[in-house]
Protein backbone atom coordinates (compact mmCIF):
# COMPACT_ATOMS: atom_id res chain seq x y z
CA UNK A 1 0.00 0.00 0.00
CA UNK A 2 0.58 3.53 -0.39
CA UNK A 3 1.00 6.81 2.07
CA UNK A 4 -0.70 10.06 0.91
CA UNK A 5 2.79 11.19 1.01
CA UNK A 6 4.61 8.59 -0.67
CA UNK A 7 2.32 9.18 -3.31
CA UNK A 8 3.18 12.86 -3.00
CA UNK A 9 6.35 11.73 -4.28
CA UNK A 10 6.13 9.29 -6.74
CA UNK A 11 5.37 11.52 -9.54
CA UNK A 12 7.79 14.22 -10.43
CA UNK A 13 4.69 17.22 -10.20
CA UNK A 14 5.24 20.13 -8.89
CA UNK A 15 3.80 19.74 -5.15
CA UNK A 16 0.96 21.76 -5.73
CA UNK A 17 -0.31 19.63 -8.63
CA UNK A 18 0.00 16.44 -6.95
CA UNK A 19 -1.96 17.63 -3.56
CA UNK A 20 -5.03 18.80 -5.62
CA UNK A 21 -4.76 15.10 -7.66
CA UNK A 22 -5.22 13.66 -4.88
CA UNK A 23 -7.65 15.89 -3.11
CA UNK A 24 -9.93 15.18 -6.19
CA UNK A 25 -9.21 11.18 -5.25
CA UNK A 26 -9.45 11.37 -2.06
CA UNK A 27 -11.83 14.64 -1.11
CA UNK A 28 -9.18 15.53 1.82
CA UNK A 29 -8.80 19.53 1.98
CA UNK A 30 -5.13 19.93 1.67
CA UNK A 31 -4.92 21.25 5.35
CA UNK A 32 -6.18 16.90 5.50
CA UNK A 33 -3.54 15.70 3.18
CA UNK A 34 -0.76 17.15 5.64
CA UNK A 35 -2.67 15.85 8.55
CA UNK A 36 -2.97 12.26 7.23
CA UNK A 37 0.12 12.31 5.61
CA UNK A 38 1.45 8.73 7.12
CA UNK A 39 -2.35 7.36 6.26
CA UNK A 40 -2.48 4.55 3.30
CA UNK A 41 -4.47 5.60 0.00
CA UNK A 42 -7.03 2.43 -0.77
CA UNK A 43 -5.88 0.57 -4.24
CA UNK A 44 -8.47 2.55 -5.74
CA UNK A 45 -7.45 6.02 -4.56
CA UNK A 46 -4.10 4.79 -5.47
CA UNK A 47 -4.99 3.85 -8.89
CA UNK A 48 -7.17 6.97 -9.49
CA UNK A 49 -4.38 9.15 -8.57
CA UNK A 50 -1.85 7.83 -10.89
CA UNK A 51 -3.95 7.71 -13.84
CA UNK A 52 -4.49 11.26 -13.36
CA UNK A 53 -0.71 12.00 -12.72
CA UNK A 54 0.12 10.34 -15.62
CA UNK A 55 -2.34 12.32 -17.91
CA UNK A 56 -1.15 15.55 -15.86
CA UNK A 57 2.44 14.04 -16.93
CA UNK A 58 1.81 14.07 -20.78
CA UNK A 59 0.51 17.57 -20.35
CA UNK A 60 -3.27 17.49 -19.90
CA UNK A 61 -4.37 20.64 -18.08
CA UNK A 62 -5.08 20.09 -14.35
CA UNK A 63 -8.07 22.05 -14.76
CA UNK A 64 -9.97 19.41 -17.13
CA UNK A 65 -8.20 16.76 -15.18
CA UNK A 66 -9.89 18.61 -12.16
CA UNK A 67 -13.30 19.52 -14.30
CA UNK A 68 -13.01 22.64 -12.60
CA UNK A 69 -11.36 26.34 -12.20
CA UNK A 70 -11.97 29.08 -10.06
CA UNK A 71 -12.77 32.43 -12.04
CA UNK A 72 -13.94 35.58 -9.84
CA UNK A 73 -13.78 33.82 -6.92
CA UNK A 74 -16.30 31.18 -7.53
CA UNK A 75 -15.60 27.82 -9.08
CA UNK A 76 -16.33 26.68 -13.05
CA UNK A 77 -17.15 23.28 -14.97
CA UNK A 78 -14.53 23.25 -17.47
CA UNK A 79 -14.11 20.63 -19.97
CA UNK A 80 -12.04 20.33 -23.22
CA UNK A 81 -15.21 21.78 -25.28
CA UNK A 82 -14.18 25.00 -23.38
CA UNK A 83 -11.27 27.39 -22.84
CA UNK A 84 -9.79 27.55 -19.47
CA UNK A 85 -10.96 31.21 -17.61
CA UNK A 86 -8.10 32.90 -16.99
CA UNK A 87 -7.07 35.59 -14.44
CA UNK A 88 -6.61 37.97 -17.52
CA UNK A 89 -10.10 38.25 -18.00
CA UNK A 90 -11.60 39.19 -14.74
CA UNK A 91 -10.01 42.58 -16.19
CA UNK A 92 -12.56 42.15 -19.05
CA UNK A 93 -15.17 41.90 -16.22
CA UNK A 94 -13.88 44.13 -14.07
CA UNK A 95 -13.94 47.04 -16.92
CA UNK A 96 -17.67 46.59 -17.85
CA UNK A 97 -18.91 46.52 -14.46
CA UNK A 98 -17.42 50.04 -14.02
CA UNK A 99 -18.32 51.26 -17.35
CA UNK A 100 -22.54 49.92 -17.05
CA UNK A 101 -22.11 50.90 -14.15
CA UNK A 102 -23.29 47.29 -11.13
CA UNK A 103 -26.80 48.69 -9.81
CA UNK A 104 -28.68 50.11 -12.75
CA UNK A 105 -30.67 47.71 -14.87
CA UNK A 106 -28.78 47.03 -18.52
CA UNK A 107 -28.99 44.79 -21.12
CA UNK A 108 -25.41 42.69 -21.53
CA UNK A 109 -24.31 39.97 -23.85
CA UNK A 110 -21.51 38.20 -24.33
CA UNK A 111 -20.07 37.08 -27.33
CA UNK A 112 -18.45 33.29 -27.29
CA UNK A 113 -18.99 32.70 -24.08
CA UNK A 114 -17.31 29.17 -23.93
CA UNK A 115 -17.32 28.27 -20.14
CA UNK A 116 -19.81 31.24 -19.10
CA UNK A 117 -17.40 32.57 -16.85
CA UNK A 118 -17.68 36.39 -17.88
CA UNK A 119 -21.33 36.05 -18.98
CA UNK A 120 -22.53 33.91 -15.48
CA UNK A 121 -20.17 36.14 -13.81
CA UNK A 122 -21.34 39.50 -14.74
CA UNK A 123 -25.22 37.91 -13.93
CA UNK A 124 -23.83 37.28 -10.35
CA UNK A 125 -22.10 40.82 -10.10
CA UNK A 126 -24.61 42.52 -11.19
CA UNK A 127 -28.04 41.65 -10.84
CA UNK A 128 -30.34 44.10 -12.20
CA UNK A 129 -28.33 43.70 -15.65
CA UNK A 130 -30.40 41.13 -18.80
CA UNK A 131 -27.35 39.03 -19.63
CA UNK A 132 -27.30 36.80 -22.78
CA UNK A 133 -24.47 35.11 -23.55
CA UNK A 134 -23.94 33.94 -27.49
CA UNK A 135 -21.47 30.63 -28.56
CA UNK A 136 -21.20 28.88 -31.57
CA UNK A 137 -20.24 25.14 -29.78
CA UNK A 138 -23.54 23.45 -28.48
CA UNK A 139 -20.94 21.53 -26.38
CA UNK A 140 -19.72 25.02 -24.99
CA UNK A 141 -23.10 26.43 -24.61
CA UNK A 142 -23.90 23.36 -22.26
CA UNK A 143 -21.52 23.86 -19.88
CA UNK A 144 -22.14 27.43 -19.80
CA UNK A 145 -25.46 26.58 -18.83
CA UNK A 146 -24.52 24.15 -16.18
CA UNK A 147 -22.34 26.65 -14.68
CA UNK A 148 -25.37 29.46 -14.67
CA UNK A 149 -27.48 26.61 -13.67
CA UNK A 150 -24.99 25.74 -10.58
CA UNK A 151 -24.22 28.87 -9.70
CA UNK A 152 -27.75 30.62 -9.66
CA UNK A 153 -27.46 32.98 -12.28
CA UNK A 154 -29.84 34.08 -14.68
CA UNK A 155 -28.52 34.30 -18.20
CA UNK A 156 -30.51 33.80 -21.69
CA UNK A 157 -27.95 31.29 -24.06
CA UNK A 158 -28.33 31.42 -27.70
CA UNK A 159 -26.48 29.33 -30.06
CA UNK A 160 -24.90 30.81 -33.03
CA UNK A 161 -22.25 33.07 -34.37
CA UNK A 162 -21.47 36.54 -32.80
CA UNK A 163 -24.91 38.66 -32.60
CA UNK A 164 -26.36 36.74 -35.39
CA UNK A 165 -28.58 34.54 -33.40
CA UNK A 166 -30.25 37.83 -31.43
CA UNK A 167 -33.54 39.56 -31.97
CA UNK A 168 -32.61 41.88 -34.99
CA UNK A 169 -33.95 44.72 -33.08
CA UNK A 170 -32.17 44.18 -29.94
CA UNK A 171 -29.28 46.39 -28.60
CA UNK A 172 -27.48 46.20 -25.50
CA UNK A 173 -25.48 48.59 -22.94
CA UNK A 174 -22.54 46.85 -23.26
CA UNK A 175 -20.98 43.91 -25.57
CA UNK A 176 -18.08 41.92 -24.09
CA UNK A 177 -16.10 39.33 -25.69
CA UNK A 178 -13.12 37.35 -25.09
CA UNK A 179 -13.05 36.19 -28.63
CA UNK A 180 -10.26 33.99 -30.30
CA UNK A 181 -7.16 36.10 -30.98
CA UNK A 182 -4.06 34.10 -31.11
CA UNK A 183 -2.10 34.79 -34.76
CA UNK A 184 -2.49 30.97 -36.53
CA UNK A 185 1.14 31.06 -36.56
CA UNK A 186 1.96 31.64 -32.71
CA UNK A 187 3.75 29.15 -31.74
CA UNK A 188 2.41 29.19 -28.32
CA UNK A 189 -0.66 27.15 -29.64
CA UNK A 190 1.39 23.76 -29.72
CA UNK A 191 3.18 24.28 -26.10
CA UNK A 192 1.39 23.82 -22.42
CA UNK A 193 -2.00 23.29 -21.64
CA UNK A 194 -3.10 25.45 -24.75
CA UNK A 195 -2.71 22.34 -26.73
CA UNK A 196 -5.55 20.62 -24.98
CA UNK A 197 -7.75 23.61 -25.30
CA UNK A 198 -10.43 23.88 -28.64
CA UNK A 199 -8.10 25.32 -31.14
CA UNK A 200 -11.57 27.07 -32.71
CA UNK A 201 -11.47 29.16 -29.22
CA UNK A 202 -8.32 30.21 -29.43
CA UNK A 203 -7.10 31.09 -33.58
CA UNK A 204 -9.18 32.42 -36.24
CA UNK A 205 -6.81 30.68 -38.17
CA UNK A 206 -5.34 33.73 -39.55
CA UNK A 207 -3.99 36.65 -38.14
CA UNK A 208 -5.79 36.69 -34.52
CA UNK A 209 -7.70 39.56 -35.70
CA UNK A 210 -10.47 38.46 -38.14
CA UNK A 211 -12.86 37.21 -35.43
CA UNK A 212 -12.29 41.38 -33.51
CA UNK A 213 -12.88 42.40 -36.92
CA UNK A 214 -16.68 40.68 -37.09
CA UNK A 215 -17.14 42.04 -33.87
CA UNK A 216 -16.01 45.61 -34.17
CA UNK A 217 -17.89 46.05 -37.49
CA UNK A 218 -20.62 44.38 -35.95
CA UNK A 219 -21.16 46.05 -32.63
CA UNK A 220 -22.29 49.74 -33.63
CA UNK A 221 -25.10 49.20 -34.28
CA UNK A 222 -25.92 47.21 -31.75
CA UNK A 223 -25.28 49.50 -29.06
CA UNK A 224 -27.79 51.98 -27.10
CA UNK A 225 -26.34 55.54 -27.20
CA UNK A 226 -23.57 55.56 -24.91
CA UNK A 227 -23.19 51.85 -24.83
CA UNK A 228 -19.77 49.98 -24.47
CA UNK A 229 -17.85 47.47 -26.56
CA UNK A 230 -15.35 45.81 -24.65
CA UNK A 231 -12.98 43.67 -25.94
CA UNK A 232 -10.16 40.91 -24.59
CA UNK A 233 -7.18 40.68 -26.78
CA UNK A 234 -3.24 39.68 -26.97
CA UNK A 235 -0.66 41.56 -25.10
CA UNK A 236 0.52 43.15 -29.01
CA UNK A 237 -2.58 43.79 -30.49
CA UNK A 238 -4.07 47.05 -28.79
CA UNK A 239 -2.89 49.45 -31.22
CA UNK A 240 -4.66 47.36 -34.00
CA UNK A 241 -7.98 47.02 -31.56
CA UNK A 242 -7.80 50.78 -31.25
CA UNK A 243 -7.59 51.30 -34.46
CA UNK A 244 -10.50 48.88 -35.61
CA UNK A 245 -12.55 50.88 -32.59
CA UNK A 246 -12.07 54.14 -34.19
CA UNK A 247 -12.56 53.35 -37.90
CA UNK A 248 -15.93 51.91 -36.52
CA UNK A 249 -16.64 54.74 -34.77
CA UNK A 250 -16.72 54.45 -31.40
CA UNK A 251 -15.47 57.08 -28.97
CA UNK A 252 -13.50 57.05 -25.75
CA UNK A 253 -11.54 54.42 -27.19
CA UNK A 254 -8.78 52.96 -24.88
CA UNK A 255 -6.30 50.06 -24.00
CA UNK A 256 -6.09 48.70 -20.51
CA UNK A 257 -3.71 46.43 -19.20
CA UNK A 258 -3.64 43.21 -17.44
CA UNK A 259 -1.64 43.24 -13.94
CA UNK A 260 1.67 41.98 -15.86
CA UNK A 261 1.25 45.42 -17.73
CA UNK A 262 0.25 44.13 -21.02
CA UNK A 263 -2.46 45.36 -23.47
CA UNK A 264 -5.09 42.99 -22.65
CA UNK A 265 -8.70 45.01 -23.02
CA UNK A 266 -9.63 47.28 -25.22
CA UNK A 267 -13.00 49.26 -25.02
CA UNK A 268 -15.22 52.54 -26.89
CA UNK A 269 -18.28 53.83 -26.74
CA UNK A 270 -21.23 54.39 -29.17
CA UNK A 271 -21.64 58.09 -29.32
Amino acid sequence: MTTINEALRHFELPRLEARLLLSAVTGFSHAELVSFAPDELTAQQWQAFAALAQRRLAGEPVAYLLGEREFYGRPFRVSPAVLIPRPETEHLVDAALHKVGRNRRARVVDLGTGSGAIGVTLALEAPQWQVSAVDLSPAALAVAQHNAANLGATVSFHLGSWLAPLPADAVFDAIVSNPPYIDAQDHHLDEGDVRFEPRMALTDGNDGLNCLREIVAQAPARLVAGGWLLVEHGYDQGAACRALFTAAGLQQVATLPDLAGNDRVTLGCRA
